[in-house]
This record gives structure tokens, sequence and C-alpha cells, in this order.
């Protein structure tokens, strides 16, 4: 759909050229309409003889739409195909404001956006990095939940690729498909575990869609670097099986020794496209495979997994933000996870790597933290669920108990993180237990999307007595307690990913260790102003975000080098310029090819013509 015809003729008169079925070659005459491409070109450097006329207005990396000046419309070819106003970018930024406004779903305004983005691809990202704390929990959750839910009836034109496991054995030929010759990133699923939302198949596309729109709009990273892929292998998902508007194979998911496989290939396929150093963000896949995915290529591919380790990292930065108002250190914390999934896996890894950097011996980190599964506390000694993976780590060797408020009033913490999807489940009850043990109780309720979310901000601070310290994995309004106000925080990936994306991609990293999420944490920690904490918030307003990115980006960089795993040399002096000469400029620039004067020539008298006179035998 994105390949490019054989063309013959000049730039003004291109002809396509093909085989009739006699084997003789046929030329379609002019008047005959060719095919039309989404993208007339690729990468970021534009050969100014390759695109003009209509299809500068089509392209969505050409197109300004009225903010094409006189002589650019004369010269292109477009003049007379728009109207007469001129109107500036600024003016545009503001249309889109009016428009977007105008729709009272969240939904409509995702398609909004979705259709900006189609037609002007400057303008989306300028509109979405100058308005994130609006437009971020449109473009991802919890609004892409919905939109993934509802992808069969509102998929328009394709955003990334679909690699069905019918493509095994050629998977590369897939990916050649992908006009785009330098990608550094992709975001891949398997839509297996959408948010909080379960199987959704092929319909979670709208996950890497929009984490690497993020990838673009917070961290500056070029949009034609970005590629966001869902590995089709069906779903287990009745409802969608059995729903006619499903885009997906409608068969039962792939499991096993084949499922291993087929990723294995993608893995290879990646490489061979595009380079070993090209980043592989694992996105949502299930709790079974996360961890052996990441274990299994973490050492031979440039990996990570946001679910795992970005989740794992900004939940750590607000536990450093945290220690600022309670006073204390890690080792006087005491943390209980509710639910043992990848998230909470994560968190709690890495939390364990804080400790340590803090002084506390390993064996007493692991023993600090508790967790808490579908069957219960993880115990040695229980007789229900499993111990397998990563789970085995934090079982304790003390009676089971199943009963979450009977848990949290036996071993007290002073940390309860929720990453289970169990909607409301940090109970008024629990709530007030965690406030009695606690003069400032750390609360987070981190389940995505909203809906999911193991307590909501206001029951937080109305049974605790507003001493929570509370943050959430999806969006809270503000929560009026007496004559105050709390903000929450939001713990949003987004904080994470694209700055550690921005600083692998431009060293070319080899591997991505966790140190580099540990110093994403302190970083983003380090941003958080007294006024943030004032406010009931434990991360800088997400306006600021693409500074901390920067400063994300910064860290990896040095990590990278320091640690030996850039690629790319000789190493900056000045990182954070080097950096920032990489990002995507989300300005218009000129659409008239460079022109300049040349010297006028010396005078040379030349001698004169004589004819050439060819002997002939």
């Amino acid at each position: 759909m994105f390949s490019r015809p054989s063309l013959c003729g000049t730039v003004g008169k291109l002809c396509r050229c093909g085989t009739s079925a006699t084997g003789k070659t046929a030329v379609a005459a002019a008047t005959v309409p060719t095919a039309r491409h989404y993208h007339e070109v690729v990468g970021d450097i534009i050969c100014p003889s390759q695109v003009r006329g209509i299809d500068h207005i089509r392209d969505p990396r050409l197109n300004k739409g009225l903010a094409f000046t006189l002589e650019e419309r004369q010269t292109l070819g477009i003049h007379g195909l728009q109207p007469a106003r001129f109107k500036t970018q600024e003016e545009q930024l503001q249309l889109c404001k009016i428009a977007v406004n105008r729709y009272t779903e969240p939904l409509n305004k995702y398609l909004y956006l979705s259709d900006l983005y189609d037609r002007n691809e400057r303008l989306f990202f300028r509109f979405l990095s100058e308005n994130i704390e609006d437009l971020m929990p449109i473009v991802y959750t919890p609004t892409v939940g919905l939109a993934c839910q509802r992808f069969g009836l509102i998929y328009r034109r394709p955003h990334g690729l679909f690699i069905t496991y019918n493509d095994r054995g050629h998977i590369f030929d897939v990916m050649k498909n992908w006009p785009e010759p330098n990608v550094r990133a992709i975001c891949v699923t398997d839509g297996e575990r959408i948010l909080g939302l379960g199987d959704l198949g092929a319909c979670g596309m709208g996950i890497p869609v929009g984490k690497l729109a993020l990838y673009t709009a917070l961290a500056g990273i070029k949009p034609h670097q970005c590629l966001p892929i869902v590995v089709d292998v069906g779903t287990n998902n009745i409802d969608l099986l059995e729903d006619p508007l499903y885009v997906g194979l409608r068969q039962k998911r792939v499991v096993g020794r084949e499922y291993d496989d087929f990723i294995d290939e993608f893995m290879e396929a990646v490489v061979q496209r595009y380079g070993q150093n090209t980043l592989i963000q694992f996105e949502d896949f299930g709790n079974h495979n996360a961890f052996r995915f990441l274990d299994k290529y973490r050492n031979t591919y440039c990996t990570f997994n946001d679910d795992i380790q970005g989740t794992a990292s900004v939940a750590v930065a607000g536990l450093y933000a945290s220690k600022r108002i309670t006073g204390k250190s890690f080792k006087d914390y005491t943390f209980l996870f509710a639910g043992a999934g990848e998230a909470a896996i994560g968190i709690a890894d890495l939390t364990v790597k804080a400790m340590v950097q803090d002084g506390v011996p390993i064996e007493e980190a692991y023993n600090r933290i508790y967790m808490v599964d579908i069957d219960g506390l993880l115990t040695k000694s229980r007789k229900e669920g499993n111990l397998d993976g990563h789970k085995i780590n934090y079982a304790k060797d003390i009676n089971p108990m199943s009963d979450l408020a009977e848990i949290v009033s036996t071993i007290k913490p002073s940390v309860l993180i929720g990453a289970s999807a169990a909607a409301g489940i940090f109970t008024p009850e629990i709530l007030r237990t965690m406030a009695d043990n606690n003069e400032r109780p750390v609360v987070f309720a981190l389940s995505n999307p909203t809906s999911k979310a193991e307590c909501t901000a206001e029951d937080a601070y109305k049974h605790t007595d507003a001493r929570v310290i509370f943050s959430s994995g999806s969006p809270f309004p503000p929560v009026q307690i007496g004559d105050k106000t709390f903000y929450p925080g939001q713990g949003n990936n987004a904080y994470i990913f694209p700055g550690v994306g921005l600083g692998v991609i431009c060293t070319g990293t080899h591997h991505i260790p966790d140190e580099m999420f540990l110093i994403a944490a302190q970083e983003l920690a380090n941003f958080v102003e007294p006024s943030d904490i004032e406010r009931g918030s434990l991360y800088p307003p997400l306006s600021s975000i693409r500074s901390v990115s920067m400063n994300i980006a910064v860290g990896v960089t040095k990590c990278a080098y320091d640690r030996g795993l850039a690629s790319t040399y000789p190493e900056p002096q000045d990182k954070r310029k080097w950096l920032e000469n990489q990002l995507y400029n989300f300005n218009y620039e000129s659409s008239m090819p460079a022109s300049w004067v040349w010297p006028r020539m010396p005078y040379i008298k030349t001698r004169e013509e004589s004819p050439l006179i060819a002997a002939i035998k």
C-alpha cells in the first residue's frame, strides 16, 4: 500500500510502466489517473524536484495548509488549489484548539487529532507538544483504551505495520513494505493485555501509535524514525472473535513453541531491516510473556518493556519525591504491592536497586517488600497459587493470608502500591488503616485506565484526613478537602520512556540496563519543585515534560558512554547541545528549494570555432 511504482518521464509528466497480459510493455496514457500515495517522500531530506503540485498538499509531511506563501504556491504548482487566505502556524494552532474543544466526547477528540495527523504532521505534533496537559488524556490513557475497543469501527488508514502469524517465514518481506528506511524506534504489542482492558488482539494498535506519538511530541524524536507494530497471533477474546467489525486474525491465540519462534523471527527481521541498534519497545504483552521476553532479549537486542521498566521508573521517581515529605529514607519504608504482575514486579525490582544504591543490603531490601496476588500474600508456605518467575524473590516465610485488609493491618506498610487492575480494592477501611499506622501514608493507585484504579484520589484524601501522599496511573480531578485543594499527580510512563528513547537512539546503545531507568527516576524526582509537592503532586506539571525528557536523555547518554554501551562516536562533550541538534522541528520550514548566487565568470577570449570534418574512407 505504501510501495512506489516504477516511474518514467519527467517530474511534470509521470507515467506508470507495467507489463500487459501479452508480455509487452504498456505505458499508461497521461490522461489515465495514477495511484496516489500517502507519503510522497521518506525520511527528512527532501529532493526538491521529487514532489510538486497537489501531491505537496496530500502528503502530511509536506502539507502546511494555508501557511504556504504566495511564492511557494506559485512555484510548487498549487496556486489556485487553496483559498486566497494566508495563515501563520500560530493561527492554525488556535483554530485546532477551537476545533478540538467543540467536541464533548473524548473519542471524538481522538478522531479529530488522528485526522489532523493524517493531514498535517508538523501542525499535529506542535499542537500536541504545546497542549500536552489537555491532550495527553486523549492521545494516550484513558481515551486510547476506548479507541482500541472501538478500533474496528474507527480504523481509517495505516499508521503502522500489522504482522500476522500467517506471515511466518516472511516477516522480513512484510517489514520491507514500510516505506521508511531509517527506523530507529519500534513499539510492538501482541495486544494480549491492553492497559487493564485485557486481550484486544489486533485492536491494540492504538497503544504503539500513541506511544510513538509521544516519542515525538515529548522528546523530539523524528516521526519517520518511529514504527508502530502489532504482531497478530489471534485473540482469546470471544467477544472480538464474534464481532463482525474485528479487523484481526479470527482465531485463538498461537501459544507455545510456535509463538516463541514467531517472535524470534520478528526480532531477527527488525535487525536485518534496520540494524542491531534499533530500539524495540515491548508494550502490553501478557504477564506470562513479558518477563520471559525481557530476560531473553535484553542482552542480545536493544530492547526494554515499558510496562515493567517504564512503570517501575516513574513509580520509583514518586518514591524518591515522597522522601522529601516523610523525611524518611528507603530503609525506613515497608512496601506492600497489591498485584504481582509485570508492573508490580518491575517496580519492586527497581525499588530494590534504589535501596541498594542507598546502602541497604540486598537481602534486607527484598525483605522490606511484600506482595499480594489474586491468591493472597506471597508466602513460601501457601498452598494456593504459584510462585513462578520473579514472584519467588518476594515470597515471605510467614503464615498465608488472603484478605487485603487483614494483610495491611498485620504488615503495617508505610507504602501501599496498587498495580492490580482491580477497581476499588483500596477500600475506606484499608485507607483508614494506612492513616492510623503512618503519619504520612504513601498510596499509589497505578492501574489503568481510570475505571481500573484501586481507589480514587478523592477516596484517598477523604479517608486519610488528607494526610495521604497520593499518586495514580490515570488522571484524577482536583480534590477539595476543607479549605485546601489537592492536585494529585499522575505517575505517567510518558515522563520516562521518551527521554530514555531519545538517549538510546542518539547514542546507538547496544543494550539497555536497568541502571538507565534508575537514572531516569532520579532525574524526574529532581525536577519536582516544592510548589509541586505543596499542591499534592509527586511529579512536575505535564507542561514541563519536554524539559524532563531532555534531562533524562542527557543522563542516559552519559550512562551509555560510561558503560561502553554507545556506538556513536566520538563522544560529544556538550551532550545536551548535541542532543538538541538532533531533535524534530515542530515549526514549518520553507518549501522553496535553496538558491544561491554564483560569481560572475571571468572573461577569457576563446579561439574561433572550426567545424570538425570526419574522414570517411
